[in-house]
């Protein structure tokens, strides 16, 4: 698997002409020397239902008069690029046509993606329908007629149908298709039964091949994380994604020890777009982010249905590759340093014992702070082991069980401290508190917002009453300490009483305590990363990153880089080497809801100390292979990196005899 991938779109309308006429082996060769690619997916058959190849069971397109899939595999072998094969799985408009009974229903009988046939756009199929077989013949011809690494399937997961062939099967069984368990119960069927047909039909023809099923991730769910050899993780930060996503996705499949690849795209906008171009300075550092988050790199393109690669995007790709293309031997077989483990709400809900998935923000907001405050962390989840980190943040909304308080038991045992927020830590049944966290519960506030007016002083805010648009807990102290109490308003704002423009000031009378510190570590009573991601308090922020603070008085990393900026440790055990990644670069909003990176402004003077475990030799900057000086004080190391631009990696060698 490359490090410098491209994911070549080629969704094309049976309504375009000559296809492939402008296709050259040489100008395609060109574009992916300019573009320093090693790895470029390739179409077998796309959404529009169409091959790009000749075959026996399905359609080449009927404007294509060559064999474009196996020209782009031999041209690519030829300059020692791979080439991995793209399979539109849940989208075939072409046989959608003549088979709308196979494809995916809701309640009300409408399809999706878009919701029938008098609207354009493309119908999803139910894999537990006839199609299945349909598309199995298809993956082994071309598994028996083309060499490549792994096979790529789009839009396909589980889902949700109402189709003849689902309630057919539920009824079958004696299950009541109006039964939204059962109808869960068979996606997941459908989808397992999916994924094991498509790996008997590859590897019974070729065992070794890769398989990658383009399903999204759900943290909490490995068994479906391990229907694929690799992942890609698909995060476009202009197509709605944001600049968060890839981060929280990235923190928490490193963890697992599975290959994976950040995918962004060239676009301005997302998949489809024609004619849009992001900064160069955008992929720089889109690509410097999956490098400093464990991941491989790989950017998304369409090609043009005339068949040639288009130079201006290969001219973008190339900047950002050029650069990974020195920095990979400092990135491959690395393994996150982390101090926290971030219980992600996904994660919990998503589990087998907490099947009900809640759509919430908390995990963002928690990522976000955490991010912003430099502390190094993993998204975790039930099956992680707690014991590796120093603290685990429970955010907002884990409620705990038997098997959870098991594993919080041990890790206080052991002289782990947890931060909790709102409802997390009460039991199952939201009554009481499952673990002890010096606190007990006494229901939700009645007022919301409400005030938090810390006992400590804040860098920026003093001693000031922060309101908390988040839903508020109300709690006695058992057996702790009080770090802020709260301040109820004087009424909730309703229709006879309200005022001014939002809601009603604080009373400034003692409503109770709001953040709690006691043996097992920090309880604050509010939903607030939830109201971190949606409302980006500062006075919010400078509590929670406090109370870590509070939690963590040996973290490893301390620094002054800005808050934009996003830091990682790495560590290559073969190497005998740490990697520290440092990027700075100030998103924009530009146009409706698009996060655009142009400007890279250099950051200069960043301070960095260190707390490791090996006894350190040599610091220095890569791939510059410039020598940097450190110290060692006390139990840091400690450098200073004169300027930031974008990226930069300081490597510290350790000695492997130490």
């Amino acid at each position: 698997m490359g490090f410098r991938q491209v994911h070549l779109d080629f969704h094309t309308s049976e309504a375009i002409a000559e296809i492939g006429r402008r296709f050259s082996k040489k100008q395609f060769q060109n574009m992916l020397e300019l573009g320093h690619i090693d790895s470029i997916t390739v179409f077998a058959k796309c959404h529009h239902g169409w091959s790009y190849h000749p075959t026996k069971v399905n359609e080449m397109h009927p404007n294509l008069d060559f064999d474009l899939l196996g020209a782009m595999i031999e041209a690519a072998a030829e300059v020692g690029v791979q080439t991995p094969i793209y399979i539109s799985a849940g989208l075939d408009e072409r046989l959608a046509r003549q088979h709308p009974e196979w494809l995916i229903r809701d309640m009300d009988d409408r399809t999706n993606w878009v919701a029938g046939f008098m609207e354009p756009g493309f119908h999803q199929f139910c894999m537990n329908s006839p199609y299945l077989p349909v598309l199995l013949e298809q993956i082994a011809e071309i598994v028996s007629n083309y060499e490549t690494n792994y096979i790529f399937f789009d839009i396909v997961g589980v889902r949700q149908c109402y189709c003849h062939s689902c309630v057919k099967a539920l009824r079958e069984v004696g299950k009541d298709p109006q039964d939204a368990e059962a109808i869960r119960e068979l996606g997941e069927r459908t989808y397992a039964h999916y994924t094991e047909q498509v790996r008997q039909t590859i590897h019974s023809i070729k065992p070794n091949m890769g398989i990658v099923h383009n399903s999204g991730l759900l943290k909490g769910r490995r068994d479906l994380i391990d229907m694929s050899s690799h992942l890609e993780l698909e995060s476009l930060p202009t197509g709605g994604w944001g600049y968060d996503h890839f981060p929280l996705s990235a923190r928490y499949v490193q963890q697992l020890g599975i290959e994976f690849v950040g995918m962004t795209g060239k676009f301005h906008t997302t998949w489809g777009e024609f004619g849009g171009y992001k900064h160069p300075n955008a992929l720089k550092y889109e690509t410097a982010l999956n490098l400093a988050n464990g991941a491989r790199c790989s950017i998304g393109d369409q090609l043009h249905p005339d068949g040639l690669m288009d130079q201006v995007t290969y001219q973008l790709i190339g900047q950002a590759y050029g650069e990974v293309k020195e920095k990979e031997v400092w990135c491959s077989q690395a393994k996150n340093v982390a101090d926290v483990g971030l219980l992600s709400v996904e994660a919990f809900t998503a589990s087998g014992s907490h099947p009900q998935q809640v759509m919430d923000k908390s995990d963002i907001g928690a990522v976000r702070l955490l991010l912003e405050g430099k502390f190094l962390f993993d998204v975790i989840d039930l099956e992680s082991d707690f014991n590796s980190y120093k603290v685990i943040i429970l955010p907002d909304q884990i409620y705990v069980d038997a098997f959870l308080k098991h594993k919080l038991e041990v890790f206080f045992e052991k002289g782990g401290k947890v931060l909790a927020t709102g409802s997390s830590g009460l039991n199952k049944e939201k009554s009481a508190f499952a673990i002890d966290l010096g606190v007990r519960y006494v229901g939700l506030n009645q007022y919301q917002p409400d005030y938090l007016k810390p006992a400590f002083e804040m860098p920026n805010f003093s001693h000031a009453s922060l309101v908390c648009y988040s839903q508020g807990i109300e709690i006695d102290v058992v057996k702790g300490s009080v770090l802020g109490k709260r301040e109820n308003p004087y009424f909730n704002r309703e229709l006879f009483r309200y005022c001014s423009h939002q809601h009603t000031p604080s009373s400034k009378e003692n409503g109770g305590p709001g953040v709690v510190e006691s043996t097992n570590g920090i309880y604050i009573a509010w939903h607030v990363f939830d109201d971190y991601a949606k409302k980006g308090s500062l006075p919010l922020k400078e509590i929670i990153i406090y109370a870590l603070n509070l939690l963590l008085p040996d973290k490893t990393l301390e620094t002054n880089l800005p808050a934009q900026g996003v830091v990682t440790l790495q560590k290559q055990d073969q190497e005998s080497r740490y990697v520290q990644h440092l990027l700075y670069a100030a998103p924009v909003l530009r146009g409706e809801n698009i996060e655009v990176i142009e400007d890279i402004v250099p950051v200069h003077d960043i301070e960095v100390s260190l707390i490791l475990e090996s006894e350190i030799k040599r610091v220095y900057l890569a791939p510059q292979m410039q020598e940097l000086v450190f110290e060692k004080k006390e139990d840091r190391i400690r450098y200073m990196l004169p300027v930031l631009e974008c990226h930069q990696m300081v490597v510290l060698d350790w000695d492997a005899d130490s």
